[in-house]
């Protein structure tokens, strides 16, 4: 099958309410344009220069989401046009993004990023040191983000059990902040959560935004 193929299978599996982040990480700007033309206007990058290069080569209706790890030092170069940053992972990240929409006066949407994998390289939080940045006073003068929900990666594994109590956890986390932070704001909303490999398991826990790369573009070539 081809990408359209791919992305027409996809999406007639996935709940309307889910919605599909083509990672097109190390896809060429043609590729990503096959996948725009087949309907595609959600893709997820990892690395900034990639992001970058590939940004001015695409339509400006393109939602692009950040899905990678973020240096403090790198949110400068996406700050003008990134639609989703999915990787919070301290305050110290959350302010400079906050830093860089103000200056291109936007507001970028975020996610937090939690730690739920056993794998000791995931980088995320746990849930105090949310709580944490959610009572901080440096966050609660933030007025260039709007955080709208929590992501994570679940262990790779083979053992299906294990990586639904992983999601479960996410699910978990995602219910606490919504109770204690955001009980009145509709648009903290968002459980990121399922890859390729995992993202039928990722919606029956709850996902709304599934990560998927390989089912849609093939193996990559590293």
């Amino acid at each position: 099958m081809n990408v359209a193929d791919n992305l027409l299978f996809l999406k007639r599996s996935l709940p309307g309410d889910v919605k599909l982040v083509a990672v097109s990480k190390m896809q060429p700007a043609s590729v990503l344009k096959d996948a725009y033309l087949a309907g595609q206007r959600i893709f997820g990058e990892n690395k900034v220069q990639e992001l970058v290069c590939k940004q001015p080569q695409l339509p400006l209706d393109i939602q692009w989401h950040f899905i990678g790890h973020l240096q403090t030092n790198k949110v400068k170069y996406i700050g003008s046009f990134i639609s989703l940053i999915h990787s919070i992972d301290s305050l110290n990240l959350l302010k400079e993004v906050n830093k860089q929409a103000s200056r291109h006066d936007r507001v970028i949407e975020c996610l937090l990023q939690f730690h739920i994998a056993m794998e000791e390289t995931k980088f995320g939080l746990n849930l105090e040191e949310a709580k944490e940045l959610l009572e901080s006073d440096r966050y609660l003068a933030m007025k260039n983000i709007k955080i709208t929900g929590v992501m994570g990666m679940s262990s790779f594994s083979d053992d299906p059990d294990l990586v639904r109590r992983e999601f479960a956890v996410l699910r978990n986390y995602f219910l606490t902040l919504k109770s204690l932070y955001f009980g009145n704001c509709d648009t903290f909303k968002e459980i990121s959560m399922g890859m390729t490999g995992d993202y039928t398991i990722a919606i029956e826990e709850g996902s709304t935004m599934v990560r998927i790369g390989t089912a849609i573009f093939g193996e990559r070539n590293h």
